[in-house]
This record gives structure tokens, C-alpha cells and sequence, in this order.
């Protein structure tokens, strides 16, 4: 086929010459998006609906019963300055800590949160612990997901006292929340003897911006007992989820 022979020889009208180019822009950005050959499925979506969802409920009201809890872990709400502490033991940091690289420092509490509401049962038999905790959080956990899979391991500086924390995620995660990860910490310091090394399993899952955090820890060779962890895990999420 002659090209030049299906270019009308009439004047086409500026307004509609306009139109023409303003659509074939459209198209090269969509494709340029796509890709070449692909194919652009699904239905848009406003970047304000990605945002996290309010879930209403104080977070205190939304732990579990102390009943809830195995038999062997006797329960009780930590009174909120305790919670704070808990929650930085549980992350093998704490306030005030140094971290390297620094870049694995555990983020501030998001000003003007909720404080964290923390639940924690005891088996002194076996120095084994099983803490509940529920925090409100903006942060999608795939930033936290990131962020552990890049500090496997970390030296942290707390009150003269130095300690290497190891963090592995596991490959399986916990099912019935909107995301979850599960992970496999050690704490072991560098004074102190193999009786104050510590062992963690955590269960980490958010529902909207409320982010649940279960952990089973236990001191020397003690192992963490993860059926508690998904226990609880699963407790605290229904739990959530029917506020």
C-alpha cells in the first residue's frame, strides 16, 4: 500500500488535529507505563484509598482476656510505662540504645499514638514469657518487613552493656491478618553468661492501622513455645477484627 495515497488531501480543522495529538500523547503514556506487549488489568485505584484504615477501639480494649491465655502463662495489662519498656525488650533494642548499623534503629513512636496497650503472661517454671501487644501504626508492614530483612544482625548498646541481635524471618506467616510476618530473634550479650541470652518467636500481623505483635520468649537453652504464639496470634486477631 502507497502511504501518501491514504493522506486525505483536504485541510483537517486545527481543533481536531488538537484532539489527535492530545489522545496519541495519552496512549504513549499508557503504553510507556505497561510496557511493551503487556497489558494493564485490574481497576484504578485513588492513592488516597491505599491509606490505612481506622480501626475504632482503645487498644486496651481490644487485648485479650487474661482466661485467653494457656493455662500455664498466668496474664496481666502492663500499666503504660512497663508496656514502653516491654515493647523495646521485645525488639532487642530498647529506649535509649545505640544501634549499628544505624540505619536498624527501631523507628520513634509515631507522635501523638495511642500508647501501646501490652499483655503478659509468665511461666516461672521455665522463665518463658508470652506477651500480646497492640500499637496503632500509619506504616504499611511491608516497610517493616523491609527493614528486618536488611538487619539480620546488629549490635546494640544499651547502659554500658553491649549485645548482638540476630533476626531471622521465617518463610512461613500467620494466617487471618491483612499482612503478616513471622521471625526468629536472638539477644545474646556479651557479659553476662549463656543463662541471659535470649530467644524470641514473633508473630507480627496488622489489620488496618492496628499492628499485633505476639512473642514467646524464653532465657538460656530454653526454647520459645511457638504454639502459644499462634495461639494468641489468633486470639488477638479475632479479637481485632471483631471491633
Amino acid at each position: 500500500m502507497n502511504v501518501a495515497e491514504t493522506i486525505p488531501t483536504s485541510p483537517v480543522p486545527r481543533s481536531r488535529t488538537r484532539r489527535r495529538v492530545l489522545a496519541c500523547a495519552a496512549a504513549v503514556s499508557v503504553l510507556a507505563t505497561a510496557g511493551c506487549g503487556q497489558s494493564i488489568s485490574g481497576t484504578p485505584v485513588a492513592e488516597s484509598a491505599l491509606a490505612v484504615r481506622h480501626i475504632d477501639g482503645a487498644l486496651p480494649d481490644l487485648l485479650p482476656a487474661a482466661q485467653q491465655f494457656p493455662a500455664r502463662y498466668p496474664a496481666v495489662v502492663l500499666p503504660p510505662q512497663a508496656a514502653a519498656a516491654a515493647a523495646g525488650d521485645l525488639d532487642g533494642v530498647g529506649a535509649g540504645a545505640t544501634v549499628s548499623p544505624a540505619t536498624c534503629t527501631p523507628p520513634e513512636p509515631e507522635a501523638g499514638a495511642e500508647p501501646a496497650a501490652v499483655m503478659v503472661g509468665s511461666d516461672d517454671a521455665s522463665r518463658a514469657t508470652l506477651t500480646v501487644e497492640l500499637s496503632r501504626t500509619a506504616e504499611q508492614l511491608a516497610r517493616l518487613r523491609d527493614r528486618l530483612g536488611g538487619c539480620e544482625q546488629i549490635r546494640v548498646g544499651r547502659a554500658g552493656a553491649e549485645s548482638t541481635v540476630t533476626t531471622v524471618l521465617d518463610n512461613t506467616v500467620p494466617a487471618g491478618a491483612d499482612d503478616a510476618v513471622s521471625l526468629r530473634r536472638t539477644v545474646i550479650p556479651d557479659v553476662g553468661g549463656a543463662g541471659l541470652t535470649q530467644t524470641m518467636q514473633t508473630s507480627i500481623g496488622q489489620i488496618g492501622d492496628v499492628r499485633i505483635t505476639v512473642t514467646s520468649m524464653t532465657f538460656g537453652t530454653g526454647q520459645p513455645d511457638g504454639a502459644a504464639v499462634e495461639e494468641m496470634f489468633a486470639t488477638a486477631v479475632r479479637g481485632v477484627r471483631g471491633s
